[in-house]
């Protein structure tokens, strides 16, 4: 079974840091693709941001730029999503996925975590 699970979402502030985790189980992510993906209420999914299985990231989304990081941790098998400077549009539930292709992108994802809610708000 290959599953990825999110955790870390919860309700912050504008300008508040959140880290949430996308922990596998059932295969080495470290041999993986791994993006992260939202979707807030009334929009489309966007792409956020992406680590290669080459430890390269890519960045999908100008608005998360300078605020947004992803790391990888082996040991633990183990991907964060940084976030800083938070803001309401960043509102949204947040998932991971995982790709068997070498470089970012934003499509050919074909594992998928049941999503985190990250709420923005005053």
């Amino acid at each position: 079974q290959l599953q990825l699970v999110e955790s870390g979402g919860g309700l912050v502030q504008p300008g508040g840091s959140l880290r949430l985790s996308c922990a596998a189980s059932g295969f080495t992510l470290d041999y993986y693709t791994i993006g992260w993906f939202r979707q807030a209420p009334g929009k489309e999914r966007e792409g956020v941001i992406c680590i290669s299985s080459s430890g390269g990231s890519t960045n999908f989304a100008d608005s998360v730029k300078g605020r947004f990081t992803i790391s990888r941790d082996n040991a633990k098998n183990t991907v964060y999503l940084h976030m800083n400077s938070l803001k309401p549009e960043d509102t949204a539930v947040y998932y991971c996925a995982a790709s068997r292709r070498y470089l970012c992108r934003q499509y050919a994802y074909g594992y998928w975590g049941q999503g985190t809610q990250v709420t923005v708000s005053s």
